[in-house]
């Protein structure tokens, strides 16, 4: 009888390949009958996980420029305990929890790659502010998604490739394996914490590795301004591994591109030369520069025009998607897409109507805020920046939606900074300039950014849904529960960090948040931008494009600083190694399985203990250890500590006796 229950849950013959003519696909959970989905058990674990996962999603964002997707992890975790109380019929509850859950992903992504730089810039921030901006974005990119769902998720079934949907559906139908999966992702949770919290604590070792070490690393950095730094935290590792060796080494090698050619490059070139035409407070000669210093101002402005110019080629490319998704909609609009098959409890969304009365009130409660809380009650500054912020998310949001659904990847930063470029623009042509330009501009590009970032994440939980035969309407009217908990976590989050820290400090790196500041600034103030580096980003993207080689990953490398990108080179290429030093592919793959929990494990716990010694350090519990850093002895301790770390990940993702016969 369990055989038969846990043959039941396997995915259909056709359920990632195009359908037939006449063919339909029945999910996992039939639409004929009804499923234990929205109860307290699944909501309290959803809210559960969204607490948790947003507040380790944003230390880890704001500390290394990457968030991770914790779609997975969420997964695993609810079907582990799931299988801990016995529950039966569990699988509809658990992609409540999974959907409720990875509403933090979503919310933190949009959040943090824009809300900083109100820090960064001196601007009047509060926890309000950042909240009502987060959870206003998120809300908005619901409701644009709805009536594109049955777009992307059935009538293109088959043709989206979906990978983290796949992935976590896998994960999902798998109900007791994912249970032990459960096992190994807590104990590398354990360990990935335990490491992460010894450095942010204790600083037991440094966090960074780099050539200075050495004699003759100190002379190329002085005199050649080349230097290599490695992040030697578990977290990253973990990111490295998830995103693979292919992607990694494309943001690593527009890491080295910056920092070794066009950092000493600039260095040669203009030895004596202070190039501050668009920033008058630098004062120093680029030759006298550290190549951190030359870094930030001026060679990360090409990271940015690379990443702008990709957002551009994203938007060109999906031209015809929004064409199309858009007739769809205004056709289900209007009620001529309506059949038969939208009274099938599988098929079911909350009602156009609801879903257009909802996004005009939410327009109306975006515009109010702009107007009272951020445009100082100016009419004209609020009419125009409720028009930008309504069509530029509408028209991207089926961009993300597409993005995700073809390679997993939402350039939700790139398009972001097009959007504060233009808004910074069209403030300053209506009059609204200096730093109520600045703070009004970034409040808008953080509606957008949270509500592109939620639609591409939202896809994914629909897509999900599909495959497994959820009710749609019930994942779509609790994501707003999810969202809305999760932008008032990501908000004390933020606030928490940036008095532990400060964001003007290295101790965060939020490179996205860096990018907006640097771009809205000049424009703001009248000193111009950076134009010529703009361009040459540009270029490089799409000449890159050209070459069948992502703009958008390159361009990012270009744009973080070089110890968060070799960490994740190295986490691919661990990566690599462990999925293909056997001949037996079976095995392979087990090793595979295994290593993305270990890599789960090591973000999830890096991430929330980081919170944990932020927490401790805003209390006032701080070890003194900048004498110890200085010191390169905490150097080389960091890579031995790195070393076993990285030696201990290899060694746990040999499966033990018994989980092979569970690999399929």
């Amino acid at each position: 009888m369990e055989d038969k229950e846990k043959e039941a849950v396997n995915l259909p013959e056709n359920a990632f390949r195009e359908l037939k003519d006449g063919e339909e696909y029945q999910p996992v959970m039939r639409a004929d009958k009804t499923y234990p989905e929205v109860n307290g058990w699944s909501v309290t674990w959803g809210v559960l996980m969204v607490v948790l996962f947003s507040a380790a999603a944003a230390y880890l964002g704001l500390k290394v420029g990457q968030v991770f997707e914790a779609a997975i992890p969420i997964a695993i975790i609810a079907i582990g305990v799931s299988s801990a109380a016995k529950r039966k019929n569990a699988l509809g509850e658990n992609v409540i929890i999974q959907s409720i859950g990875a509403c933090s992903g979503a919310v933190v992504a949009g959040a943090i790659f824009v809300l900083p730089a109100i820090y960064m810039l001196d601007l009047e921030a509060c926890f309000l502010k950042i909240f009502i901006a987060s959870s206003l974005g998120g809300v908005l990119g619901i409701l644009f998604l709805i009536p594109f769902r049955k777009y992307f998720v059935k009538d293109m079934h088959g043709k989206y490739p979906f990978p983290e949907a796949t992935a976590t559906t896998q994960v999902l139908v798998s109900g007791e394996k994912g249970g032990s999966q459960a096992k190994p992702l807590l104990f590398a949770g354990l360990i990935g914490g335990l490491y992460d919290f010894a450095v942010a604590t204790f600083g037991l070792w440094n966090e960074n590795f780099t050539s200075r070490v050495f004699g003759w690393g100190q002379q190329l950095a002085d005199h050649a301004k080349l230097v290599f730094k490695v992040n030697t935290g578990a977290a990253v590792l973990g990111l490295g591994y998830i995103i693979g060796l292919r992607y990694a080494a494309i943001i690593t090698f527009g890491s080295l591109t910056v920092w070794w050619l066009v950092v000493p490059g600039m260095a040669l070139l203009f030895p004596d030369t202070v190039l501050n035409q668009w920033d008058p407070t630098i004062t120093t000669a680029v030759g006298a520069m550290s190549p951190e210093q030359i870094f930030s101002s001026y060679a990360r402005s090409i990271g940015i025009g690379g990443i702008a110019m990709a957002g551009i080629i994203g938007i060109i490319k999906s031209w015809g998607i929004i064409k199309s998704a858009v007739g769809l909609a205004a056709r289900e609009m209007k009620g001529k897409g309506a059949g038969l098959e939208e009274v099938v409890r599988t098929q079911r969304d909350i009602s156009f109507k609801i879903i257009a009365i909802g996004s005009v009130l939410t327009i109306l409660v975006i515009f109010a805020f702009f107007y009272m809380g951020v445009m100082d009650f100016n009419l004209l500054h609020a009419v125009v920046a409720i028009l930008l912020v309504a069509v530029i998310a509408f028209l991207f949001t089926t961009v993300a939606a597409n993005a995700i659904a073809i390679v997993g990847s939402n350039p939700v930063s790139g398009m972001t900074l097009m959007t504060l470029i233009l808004a910074s623009v069209v403030m300053v042509g209506v009059g609204l300039k200096g730093e109520a330009g600045m703070l009004a501009a970034l409040l808008m590009g953080a509606v957008v950014c949270t509500a592109l970032s939620m639609a591409g994440s939202f896809i994914t939980d629909l897509k999900i849904g599909y495959w497994l035969g959820t009710t749609p309407k019930k994942q779509e009217s609790f994501k707003f529960l999810g969202t809305v908990i999760a932008a008032a976590t990501v908000a004390g989050v933020m606030i928490l960090l940036d008095k532990t820290y400060g964001f003007k400090s290295d101790a965060l790196a939020a490179p996205q948040a860096h990018a907006m500041a640097a771009v809205i600034a000049p424009l703001m103030n009248g000193q111009g931008a950076p134009w010529l580096l703009y361009a040459i980003g540009a270029v490089i993207a799409l000449i890159l494009d050209r070459c069948k080689i992502s703009a958008l990953a390159f361009a990012l490398g270009m744009f973080i600083p070089i110890q968060l990108n070799i960490p994740l080179v190295i986490g691919g290429a661990v990566n690599w190694f462990v999925t293909t030093r056997s001949k037996d592919e079976k095995l392979n793959k087990a090793r595979g399985e295994k290593g993305t929990l270990i890599a789960s494990g090591f973000i999830a716990g890096g991430a929330l203990m980081g919170v944990v010694s932020a927490l401790l350090k805003f209390g006032g519990l701080e070890f003194n250890y900048e004498a110890w850093w200085a010191n390169h002895l905490s150097e080389l301790l960091s890579l031995a500590a790195y070393l076993l770390l990285i030696t201990y990940f290899i060694i746990a993702t040999r499966p033990k006796a018994g989980e092979m016969d569970t690999q399929d």
